[in-house]
């Protein structure tokens, strides 16, 4: 009988501490959920209580980022990310850097989104959260006129000198097909342009719509776009932290309202002279082996 009780009350004790153990597991998942929810709601509640979202850009793209004949600054990507603040409630600030410091200021919360027609890729989806595409476009270079800088193709980039921005997509292209990449800082398009046509560089890769108008932008220069190549199909939208689920959330009903009344189509044409808010028509070239 003794040792009938003994065990009867060894079961009690491992019941009530079974019991215990699988409340403080549920509890802990439960803080841990709401851990979760309070991180993806955050910058969002952060946002909302400052009236005012900062958003990083350069300010030197023709057509996405750039300043008028008056010193203000406006472009596609500009513009876009006025009226989601506007149709947000909120005020936008505008905090102007170049392209290779935008996704850093955006980890160390200098900036709450980037918009300077910043390309979603895999590898990005990694770190960022990324809005719906708000703009399609495909990629193509900037060559001398005389002799397309003696590139017909993309494995003659192999030993040409490619302006670019340090960690941009297009500069890794070239890299990848052989170039030697010149960097430049946050400079404007004429330095870069002015490059091609005086020697000191050969080629920029970069995104369609931004070439076409750098380009048309100034005549005097000995360039143009490669008649020939259209190659790595891309997709722009506003980049932000990974976290900011509630954030990307906001901005991506606003661009749907946006898209759905015509603004983004009106925006596109405006800077772009074509509606870029659309993905473009015909064959353009996959780049295979990028770690994109």
């Amino acid at each position: 009988m003794r040792n009938f009780f003994v065990f009867m009350s060894f079961i009690m004790v491992m019941a009530t501490l079974f019991a215990c153990g699988t409340g403080d597991s549920n509890e802990n998942q439960s803080s841990a959920e709401q851990n979760e929810d309070n991180l993806k709601s955050e910058k969002w509640d952060e946002i909302q209580q400052e009236g005012t979202i900062v958003a990083g850009t350069s300010g030197t793209l023709i057509g996405a980022s750039t300043y008028d004949e008056d010193e203000n600054l406006t472009g596609y990507d500009v513009e876009v990310m006025r009226e989601i603040a506007k149709r947000l409630d909120l005020d936008v600030k505008f905090e102007i850097m170049g392209i290779d410091s935008m996704l850093p200021a955006i980890e160390s919360g200098r900036i709450d989104v980037a918009v300077n027609d910043i390309e979603v890729t895999d590898k990005r989806k990694k770190q960022f959260a990324f809005s719906e595409s708000y703009k399609y476009s495909y990629t193509t270079m900037v060559v001398r006129k005389e002799d397309n800088s003696g590139i017909e193709n993309l494995e003659d980039l192999e030993g040409k000198r490619a302006g670019g921005g340090a960690t941009t997509i297009f500069s890794q292209i070239a890299e990848h097909f052989g170039a030697e990449v010149v960097t430049y800082g946050n400079a404007p398009n004429e330095a870069y342009l002015r490059d091609v046509h005086n020697g000191n560089t050969d080629v920029i890769v970069n995104d369609y719509f931004l070439s076409k108008f750098g380009v048309g932008a100034f005549p005097e220069f000995d360039i143009h776009l490669h008649p020939d190549l259209k190659f790595h199909p891309t997709e722009q939208a506003v980049a932000m932290d990974q976290d900011a689920e509630t954030l990307q959330q906001q901005i991506n009903e606003t661009l749907a309202e946006m898209r759905e009344d015509g603004t983004l189509t009106e925006l596109a044409t405006q800077f772009y002279q074509e509606d870029a808010s659309k993905k473009p028509e015909g064959e353009i070239e996959e780049i295979e082996g990028l770690d994109l």
